[in-house]
């Protein structure tokens, strides 16, 4: 049962991001992007990308056979991120996301255990 409860914290962390994909205005909401601005076409393909963070993880919930991949693709969003934030400075703007992510570090730990350790 904890597995399943870390798979959907890790699946919650990227709902919100991968929701841009199917709701382009939030992308207005969470970044500030008009859709006239071209970086809004590179963010929506960021939500397609978490949304496919988000599928793997939910998948993960209920299936033992993707976890490996869902923690390596997981790890890789995650991790990838954190490094830039602190390596940029910490912005504040990109506060919350960073404390969402460190706050889900632990189920990612506890995870990659149980899909690795067989």
């Amino acid at each position: 049962m904890m597995l399943k409860i870390a798979w959907l914290v890790l699946a919650a962390v990227h709902a919100t991001p991968a929701l841009a994909f199917f709701r382009p205005a939030t992308l207005t909401t969470l970044y500030r992007l008009d859709n006239s601005n071209p970086l809004f076409l590179l963010m929506h393909h960021r939500a397609a990308l978490f949304f496919a963070v988000f599928a793997l993880c939910l998948w993960s919930a209920f299936d033992s056979q993707p976890r490996r991949a869902a923690v390596v693709l997981t790890a890789i969003s995650m991790l990838s991120f954190l490094a830039l934030y602190f390596q940029y400075g910490s912005p504040r703007p990109l506060k919350t996301i960073a404390l969402i992510d460190l706050a889900g570090l632990p189920f990612l730990c506890f995870v990659a255990w149980k899909a690795f350790s067989r």
